[in-house]
């Protein structure tokens, strides 16, 4: 069976990517969930993928489901097309949608054909993280019922870059600075 090998781009930014391996017989709904949890986003809103040539046109739709607009051409659908039955070249490119609002977008590539599978792995699989993927819902996320925040670190070690730069012209000295927190100290 043939292990294909896609690379996942986060379309605002190139550096940001998954590579994720999936059987040619599995089904679109199947990459659909591995590139989902590949870039941490919950499953809840509408998708769809486009069949793509090198200019990343978009062309022929592999949908969720049937939609309420109007089709030139009736789209396929996720849960019965298989991966392998859309690959015609073997840099096969396709375009991911995800959540109509937003309009997350990903660039999906195919960057190898294996045709030896990996026994330790459970397909689909994502086998390369590259970049910080994107907040779904923006810089806060719900963790249980509490929001929790990204925080920064920084190095206030001497001798780290910046220290000790303001404050050089003052003339108080480390050991007057001792003197009083001693006085201090003994009032106490």
């Amino acid at each position: 069976m043939a292990i294909l090998k896609f690379r996942v781009y986060f379309e605002e930014d190139d550096s940001v990517y998954r590579d994720i391996a999936i059987r040619h017989k599995q089904h679109f709904a199947d990459l659909q969930q591995a590139i989902l949890k590949a870039f941490e986003f919950d499953s809840k809103h509408a998708s769809t993928f486009f069949r793509s040539n090198d200019s990343w046109q978009r062309g022929r739709e592999i949908s969720l489901e049937k939609y309420d607009k109007t089709y030139v051409v009736e789209p396929l659908l996720m849960a019965e097309t298989t991966i392998g039955s859309e690959i015609f070249d073997p840099n096969q490119k396709f375009i991911f949608l995800y959540d109509f609002v937003r309009n997350w977008t990903f660039l999906i590539e195919l960057i190898n054909v294996s045709k030896e599978e990996n026994p330790k792995i459970i397909y689909p699989a994502t086998v390369r993280v590259e970049g910080i993927a994107p907040s779904q819902y923006g810089t806060k996320g719900l963790v249980g019922d509490k929001l929790a925040e990204m925080e920064e670190k920084y190095d206030l070690q001497s001798g780290a870059e910046g220290y000790g730069t303001e404050g050089d012209d003052d003339e108080t000295s480390e050991e007057e600075f001792g003197a009083e927190d001693e006085s201090s100290e003994e009032e106490i």
